[in-house]
C-alpha cells in the first residue's frame, strides 16, 4: 500500500523538492501552502496527489487540511512539518513584531500542525505514523545574527523529544528531527527576513553575511529531499538525524566542546544535594 504524506511549506525548497520524491516514489503526495494555486509537480494524478491550502498561523485552517486529506485518502502515515522561514539580526535589532512572528511559525505553528497530525495519527485505524520535525543546525547550536530563529529550532528540538516520551508504543507514533546544515534554497535569499541595522553592531552585517552565501551553501535540496524520505519510511527512526557536510562535524565538535566543559565544572555540579 502506498504511504500518505502530508507536507507544509510546499511551495519552494525542501518542501516542493519532497513531494516531487513523494510523487516519483510511488507513494501519495498531499502538498499543503497558504496559497496552493501557485503549486506545480510532474507525475500527479488524482489518485496520488492533493494541494490544499494551509496556514500554520491558523488553527482552522490547519485542520480543515487534515479533514480535507482524511476525507480524500482515509489516513495519514506521515507528516513533514517544514513551513518556516528564516529571521537574521541582532537581537538588539528585533522588533516586537519580528519576534513573536518567528516564533509563531516557526514553532506554535509546528506545535499546532503536530496536536492535529498526532489526534489523526492515534484515531486512524490501524493507528500510527510519523512526524518530521524540519528543525536545523541551528536547533543545536546557536550561531550570531540567529538569536531568535535559533531559539525556535531550539524549542523545537525539546518539545518533540518530550512529546516522543509520552506516546503509547501501541499508538506507533514516531518522530524525526531533521537538521539541515546550509543547502542551496530560497531560505538565504527572498525567503529570509532581516532587521534593520543598530547602529551598535556596524560590526556585524548579517545581512551581507547571509547575501554572500546564499547560493554558495554545500547542501543539494534534492538530495536533502531524498534523505527525508528514506528516513520516513524506515522502521525504526532516529529521533535526530544531522543533514549536511557542513552540520556533521560542527555538531559533533560542538558535542565534544560541550562534554568538556561539563567535565571542568564537575566538582560544582556534583556539590549541590542535600547532606
Amino acid at each position: 500500500m502506498p504511504r500518505v504524506f502530508l507536507v507544509t511549506g510546499t511551495s519552494t525548497g525542501f518542501g516542493h523538492d519532497l513531494i516531487q520524491e513523494i510523487l516519483s516514489r510511488g507513494d501519495i503526495a498531499i502538498a499543503t501552502a497558504r496559497n496552493p494555486t501557485v503549486l506545480n509537480f510532474e507525475q500527479t494524478t488524482p489518485d496520488n496527489y492533493l494541494a490544499l491550502a494551509l496556514d500554520v498561523t491558523s488553527p482552522d485552517s490547519i485542520r480543515s487540511a487534515f479533514a480535507a486529506a482524511i476525507g480524500r485518502f482515509g489516513r495519514i502515515d506521515v507528516v513533514v512539518n517544514n513551513a518556516g522561514y528564516g529571521l537574521t539580526g541582532c537581537f538588539e535589532e528585533y522588533t516586537d513584531a519580528q519576534i513573536r512572528t518567528q516564533m509563531e511559525v516557526n514553532f506554535f505553528g509546528l506545535v499546532n500542525v503536530t496536536r492535529e497530525a498526532m489526534a489523526t495519527m492515534r484515531n486512524q485505524a490501524p493507528s500510527g505514523g510519523l512526524i518530521q520535525q524540519v528543525t536545523s543546525v541551528g536547533g543545536q547550536r546557536g550561531s550570531a545574527g540567529f538569536s531568535l530563529y535559533a531559539a525556535s529550532k531550539w524549542a523545537v528540538e525539546g518539545f518533540t523529544e518530550s512529546v516522543s516520551k509520552e506516546v503509547k508504543p501501541e499508538w506507533g507514533i514516531k518522530f524525526t528531527c531533521l537538521e539541515p546544515g546550509g543547502f542551496r534554497t530560497d531560505w538565504a535569499g527572498r525567503s529570509m527576513a532581516f532587521t534593520d541595522r543598530h547602529p551598535a553592531y556596524a560590526h556585524l552585517d548579517t545581512r551581507a553575511i547571509m547575501e554572500a552565501r546564499h547560493g554558495a551553501q554545500p547542501g543539494d535540496p534534492r538530495k536533502a529531499a531524498k534523505a527525508f524520505y528514506e528516513l520516513a519510511v524506515m522502521e525504526n527512526p532516529p529521533l535526530r538525524v544531522l543533514l549536511g557536510t557542513d552540520a556533521y562535524p560542527a555538531i559533533l565538535a560542538r558535542l565534544d566542546s560541550e562534554k568538556e566543559s561539563f567535565m571542568k565544572y564537575e566538582k560544582i555540579s556534583m556539590s549541590t544535594d542535600v547532606e
